[in-house]
């Protein structure tokens, strides 16, 4: 509000609920931000964005449309920097939840992936939410924001001779993913049964060690996937990391 009178903001004040005002004023930050997007606000250091190795691995995961224009810089460079110990341990990567294939494509130019021993396993319908699966408020949610990108998909990772995709609804699919090991599992199906089912079948195959991504864990709207994780988190004896970006981390003891 400082570019407008003094009159006029107290008019607006006077218009906004309290609670908004409270809320604004408790928002407007007193020292120049660092970051600004994808719902996160901050002062503090983020050199990342600044790191040539990292935005060229972002630049390829926006190439690939898959973030409907938004800038979602932290939350790629916590996947990225996940990928970046899993390429030092023993195991291949899984992607559950791809969509046309961004933050997969990142992580892939971030480490290198192709002079990798490893597989990376991409799980998606490649054409949104499946009614046998999902719950009526994640449809609704969801309706109409997907269309079919498979093809885009199998060209954008056709360069890739250690990339497997596989199409279809978790949990029917995961049975394909035929590797004895993961280093690096991202979950990001915006559908909570799925994704438990996801965490239910690789836990057991997750190097000691290993990162567990979950996209949706801290965004407000995706309440089911939060209690589904924290629940499986407590089942196992570990703990969800929230993060300020929405994700959630799970290590594997």
């Amino acid at each position: 509000m400082a570019n407008i009178s003094i009159t006029a903001r107290s008019a607006l004040r006077r218009a906004l609920p309290r609670g908004i005002v409270r809320t604004v004023s408790r928002l407007r930050p007193t020292r120049r931000l660092s970051y600004a997007e994808d719902g996160l606000w901050t002062v503090h250091n983020c050199d990342f964005i600044r790191d040539a190795r990292f935005m060229r691995a972002y630049e390829a995961g926006r190439a690939t449309r898959s973030w409907g224009g938004a800038e979602i810089h932290w939350r790629a460079f916590v996947a990225c920097w996940a990928a970046n110990r899993a390429a030092k341990m023993e195991g291949d990567f899984v992607e559950c939840g791809v969509n046309r294939g961004g933050l997969a494509r990142a992580v892939i130019e971030y480490v290198d992936f192709a002079r990798l021993k490893k597989t990376f396993y991409l799980l998606d319908t490649f054409s949104g939410l499946q009614p046998e699966y999902a719950s009526s408020a994640e449809l609704n949610r969801f309706a109409g924001v997907y269309s079919d990108c498979y093809q885009e998909v199998i060209a954008t990772f056709a360069p890739f001779a250690n990339v497997e995709i596989v199409r279809g609804a978790i949990p029917g699919t995961l049975s394909q993913v035929q590797c004895r090991s993961v280093s690096y599992l991202s979950i990001d199906m915006n559908c909570a049964a799925p994704e438990r089912a996801a965490l239910e079948y690789f836990w057991d195959k997750m190097t000691s060690g290993a990162a567990i991504v979950l996209d949706d864990y801290g965004w407000r709207g995706f309440e089911a996937q939060k209690v589904s994780a924290d629940e499986f988190a407590a089942s196992k004896g570990v703990q969800v990391l929230g993060l300020p970006t929405g994700q959630g981390l799970i290590f594997k003891p």
